[in-house]
């Protein structure tokens, strides 16, 4: 499929910016996170992108925007939320096609930390029988029989505690836990402050992600202020570089940010910031309003094929 792309050429005449989204690359595939890379498609999914675009940061992309400069076919791979395998698998990768990425961290998960949805994910691995009985703390009962219930199991408990404030949302995951207890939950799933620090002497831009990676929408703006300058502050403490761009959680516009919040962002003095929303970044975007999309498609020709329809979309409205 590398051919058949660089033949037709981008289905644009102006330059146009495409942003993935990557969350992990595992080193092998895993039936309970199908939605997760594994490092053999990683690799070849950054190799199509180095040799059929020119591979950026986004702040660096957004500045090239800006001042008119950005190339005809422009991509930045980007993480969130802050896992190790960023370092221990991704950057190998990355480090091989001389690529580099922009990795968004939620800085309350470093060091040991664990994310809901993740602690999810561990607890139905590791609950035994055919079926999980939450009733007790108001989550239900659900099948696990197979992968495939313990997906569908995964799923609704995610939904459940999705939105929920952080402090109520830890406090259901202890209830969830103590219902029904379960043995070695992971604790080495995210980044250290070394393996962090590391990253961004490898040249990977790091971008904010506010600190316990709150949907925005749910909070107060003096609180949302407070999750991105926290993150932020954090952040640069310990890397010793400026922290130049944000990845709102979630990242939906309307529902999970809004005009306000891009407002604060620019006030505060980042460069860009980006969303969920499918599509390409054209000349005169929002830097505040990057759109992004997750490269779904287990084989190269499927890769290729979404890129160039996600790049057919263009640009989402801008949140005002």
């Amino acid at each position: 499929m590398l051919a058949p792309l660089s033949l037709l050429g981008w289905p644009r005449g102006a330059p146009a910016l495409s942003i993935l989204i990557y969350h992990r690359v595992l080193p092998r595939p895993d039936p309970l996170r199908p939605g997760e890379i594994d490092a053999a498609l990683f690799d070849a999914q950054v190799h199509f992108l180095s040799q059929h675009f020119e591979l950026m940061t986004v702040s660096d992309a957004a500045a090239a925007l800006r001042e008119g400069r950005l190339p005809r076919r422009a991509a930045c791979i980007t993480f969130d939320d802050g896992y190790a395998d960023n370092w221990t698998v991704a950057h190998p990768i990355l480090a091989a096609h001389g690529a580099r990425a922009t990795v968004f961290i939620a800085t309350g998960f470093l060091n040991g930390g664990r994310m809901f949805s993740d602690t999810v994910i561990e607890f139905v691995r590791r609950c035994s029988g055919s079926l999980l009985d939450l009733d007790a703390v108001g989550m239900g009962r659900h099948a696990i029989g197979s992968d495939e219930d313990r997906l569908k199991a995964i799923s609704a408990l995610q939904v459940q505690l999705k939105y929920l404030p952080p402090e109520e949302r830890d406090a259901q995951v202890r209830r969830m836990l103590d219902a029904h207890p379960v043995s070695g939950l992971p604790d080495d799933l995210m980044l250290s402050d070394a393996q962090l620090r590391q990253l961004a002497d490898a040249g990977h831009e790091i971008g904010g992600h506010t600190v316990n990676h709150t949907v925005l929408t749910t909070l107060a703006p003096e609180g949302a202020r407070e999750q991105v300058q926290a993150g932020r502050a954090h952040l640069e403490s310990l890397i010793g570089r400026p922290v130049r761009s944000f990845a709102y959680p979630n990242g939906r516009p309307q529902r999970d940010y809004d005009a306000g919040h891009a407002a604060m962002l620019r006030e505060l003095g980042f460069e860009a910031a980006v969303s969920t929303s499918a599509g390409v970044a054209l000349p005169g975007a929002d830097p505040f309003q990057l759109p992004r999309y997750t490269p779904w498609g287990r084989s190269m020709t499927m890769f290729a094929m979404r890129m160039m329809r996600n790049a057919r979309m263009g640009g989402p409205a801008a949140v005002v």
